[in-house]
C-alpha cells in the first residue's frame, strides 16, 4: 500500500510566502507525491524534492524556462498496478473525459491542475483527479489538496482535504 499526496497550482511565492502546514505534514506522511504543475519558481521544487520520499511531477503554464528545463509537461509512473499520468492542462472542462480518455488510452489514473477546481470523475477505465490549490481558491470555497491510498490496483481512501482560510504557512527554507 502506498500513501499520495496530491497538489497543483501552489504558485508560490506569487500567491502565498510557502505552503499551509497541513499540507507539509501530509507531503512527510506520504510515499509518493504528486504536483501537477504551476510552481512559479523552483524554490518549492527543491524542497518538495528534498522533503519527499519519491517526487512525481510536470510543469505548468505559469512555470518558465528553469523549472521547463527540470521538469516534463506529461509525467507517468505505477503504483501498485495502476499506471498513472500527471499534466496540467487538459483543456475545457467540456468534453474533458472523453478527450483524456483518447489522448492516455494507456492510463488508469490522470492527474491534472490548472483550473484550481477540485475534481474526481471515472469515465471509460480512466480516473480524473485535480486536488485544486492549496494556495489559490480563485472563486472556490476553499484552498484544497488531496490524499489517498493505493493498494491492490485500486485507490482507497480518497480524501479532498479543504483548508481553513488564511491557514499559516512557512517560508521555503
Amino acid at each position: 500500500m502506498l500513501r499520495l499526496t496530491l497538489l497543483a497550482d501552489t504558485h508560490v511565492p506569487a500567491r502565498a510566502r510557502g505552503l499551509p502546514e497541513q499540507v507539509w505534514s501530509a507531503v512527510e506522511e506520504a510515499d509518493v507525491v504528486i504536483h501537477a504543475g504551476d510552481w512559479v519558481t523552483a524554490a518549492l521544487l527543491d524542497e518538495l524534492g528534498e522533503r519527499s520520499r519519491r517526487l512525481v511531477a510536470v510543469f505548468g503554464n505559469n512555470d518558465g524556462p528553469d523549472l521547463r528545463a527540470r521538469l516534463p509537461e506529461v509525467a507517468h509512473a505505477e503504483f501498485e498496478g495502476m499506471r498513472w499520468g500527471v499534466v496540467h492542462e487538459t483543456g475545457a472542462r467540456t468534453r474533458r473525459e472523453d478527450r483524456m480518455r483518447h489522448e492516455y488510452p494507456d492510463l488508469d489514473v490522470l492527474v491534472f491542475g490548472h483550473s484550481h477546481i477540485p475534481w474526481d470523475t471515472e469515465h471509460a477505465g480512466l480516473r480524473l483527479l485535480n486536488p485544486g490549490s492549496p494556495t489559490d481558491r480563485r472563486r472556490q470555497p476553499h484552498c484544497t489538496f488531496m490524499t489517498c491510498t493505493v493498494a491492490d490496483g485500486a485507490i482507497r481512501d480518497l480524501e479532498l482535504h479543504r483548508l481553513p482560510p488564511r491557514s499559516p504557512t512557512r517560508p521555503n527554507r
